[in-house]
């Protein structure tokens, strides 16, 4: 197999891995810049971005013209939040092969219904096992490369205990999921009870949410095998952002914060300015000829 998937794929066996969130393309392309071999965009971020709560308002149209940004701005492989697969099983079985066709490297559906949660906040409904596994049936139905990822998320713990989430992570491998995302951990040995279940787990560390900061070694020991950090780069903007209209707003001048901003030269250089500017002439020139 070849592609984004077999690359996302390869990293998880390699693993730990990080992940960096990317809530757009100029974010992967600074990603990428430093470092990190895999991205991921999340739908709470993405809901954020256009000044919603992460309440599974966002649709598949929005998730895809994003997602398309990034796997073109950022040669690396690109995990999509796909909520609950955007509908009933005929929506489920769509996102996944719209996603594949966009160049994703995959996706990852949740166990809660469709009027869904963010997955550090009380009051989870969570479906049957059952229903899961046909939304994970569905969406691997939907793939056209057979190395695009499925990624089952599950957010059972907070309501189940580790044992019944354990259940449905096996129901979700026979379904045919490829990887698993425990979401709501809260001690590192339900990281490494996960993992027996046969599929790579990845540890959403997010932060301000009910899972510690634990750290990549700590993760390493309980066989984790992808560390996602999905909103870390976000939050930091945020707060940055958020402080700088103050300042520009009490100061009437932006002189006091050079020093702190990313500088013309450094955006350019980012973005590939000069090279689209040169195609640009050079195609004028062609044409005057």
């Amino acid at each position: 197999m070849s592609g984004p998937g077999a690359q996302l794929r390869k990293l998880a066996a390699a693993g730990p891995n990080q992940v960096a969130g990317t809530v757009n393309a100029c974010c992967a392309m600074l990603a990428q810049q430093a470092g990190f071999p895999a991205i991921y965009l999340s739908g709470g971020g993405l809901a954020a971005c256009a000044g919603l709560p992460d309440l599974g308002l966002n649709s598949l149209a929005e998730v895809a013209a994003e997602a398309s940004r990034i796997v073109d701005a950022a040669e690396l492989p690109l995990l999509v939040d796909a909520d609950t697969g955007f509908g009933n099983l005929l929506c489920v079985n769509r996102t996944a092969r719209t996603l594949d066709r966009i160049g994703a490297a995959g996706l990852h559906i949740e166990d809660q219904f469709d009027a869904r949660r963010c997955g550090h906040r009380p009051d989870k409904q969570l479906c049957s096992a059952a229903q899961m596994s046909d939304r994970i049936k569905a969406a691997c139905d939907g793939r056209e490369d057979a190395s695009f990822v499925i990624m089952a998320r599950t957010d059972a713990l907070a309501a189940e205990g580790i044992e019944r989430t354990c259940e449905r992570a096996a129901a979700y491998r026979e379904a045919g999921a490829d990887m698993l995302f425990l979401e709501g951990a809260t001690e590192l040995g339900q990281y490494a009870r996960a993992s027996q279940i046969g599929l790579p787990v990845l540890a959403n560390i997010t932060e301000f949410g009910v899972t510690p900061m634990f750290a990549a070694g700590q993760l390493a020991e309980q066989g984790v095998a992808l560390v996602l950090h999905p909103l870390t780069v976000f939050r930091v903007m945020m707060k940055s952002a958020r402080d700088a209209y103050r300042k520009l707003r009490a100061d009437g001048s932006a002189a006091a914060m050079l020093e702190s901003m990313q500088t013309r030269d450094e955006l350019y250089e980012l973005i590939d300015y000069h090279d689209f500017e040169q195609r640009i002439d050079n195609s004028s020139s062609a044409d005057g000829q």
